[in-house]
């Protein structure tokens, strides 16, 4: 059974070298055969991966939150695969992505316990701003001190109504690219003491990569 990751894409190529990665890391642990495919922006697509092969396949979305591409484009791509196809839910929120957050914040030499901002993208989606504030309480637990979410897009407040002086800010973001740039600018902008990096390939997230891979291929034998 091979594993098929899907990232959202982005125009940015380091950005999409990320998901593909990840991807690769896990598959090498798994000794199983991997594909990353994107959403839009990059190829390939994951409406052609799924489609171009009658292959038993396992879907772990590298998404975030719930949101239109969880709740629709996926499910629809799927009807048209080739072969069996297992889809799991979202990546995050996640324990090992709030731990994996945490480490990237004292990489950049947050204080621990500090106040931390979480910059998600953002949707229009309630459920993805459920899944925001969930992934804030993770995080949270993991750091020790508070932490608020602000959003770049659609619903939520945004990072100038939220970073205060000296804040330290957590991208919600797997990859450099569009969403990473803005999140740091407008973070900076704000007053944000220190950015982290985005979560990247961060071993803790090739651990949950491999577990979901391997829940979902028990459940679909």
């Amino acid at each position: 059974m091979r594993l098929v990751t899907v990232a959202h894409g982005t125009r940015k190529t380091s950005g999409n070298v990320i998901a593909a990665e990840l991807t690769a890391l896990a598959a090498d642990r798994l000794g199983v055969e991997a594909v990353c495919s994107y959403v839009e922006l990059s190829e390939p697509l994951f409406a052609d991966v799924v489609a171009g092969s009658g292959e038993p396949t396992v879907v772990v979305p590298l998404l975030l939150s719930t949101g239109f591409h969880i709740r629709t484009d996926l499910p629809s791509m799927a009807e048209g695969a080739g072969g069996p196809l297992t889809l799991g839910r979202p990546f995050g929120p996640h324990r090992q992505v709030a731990r994996a957050q945490a480490a990237r914040l004292l990489e950049a030499g947050a204080e621990p316990g500090s106040r931390v901002v979480l910059v998600a993208a953002g949707s229009s989606d309630e459920l993805a701003t459920r899944d925001q504030e969930r992934a804030a309480e993770l995080l949270a637990e993991e750091w020790g001190g508070e932490v608020e979410v602000a959003t770049l897009t659609a619903r939520g407040r945004r990072p100038a109504e939220v970073v205060r002086d000296g804040d330290a800010v957590s991208p919600y973001l797997l990859s450099p690219g569009y969403f990473a740039d803005k999140a740091a600018g407008q973070a900076r902008e704000a007053g944000a003491g220190v950015v982290a990096d985005v979560l990247g390939t961060h071993p803790l997230l090739v651990d949950l990569l491999c577990s979901r891979f391997t829940a979902l291929r028990s459940a679909a034998r």
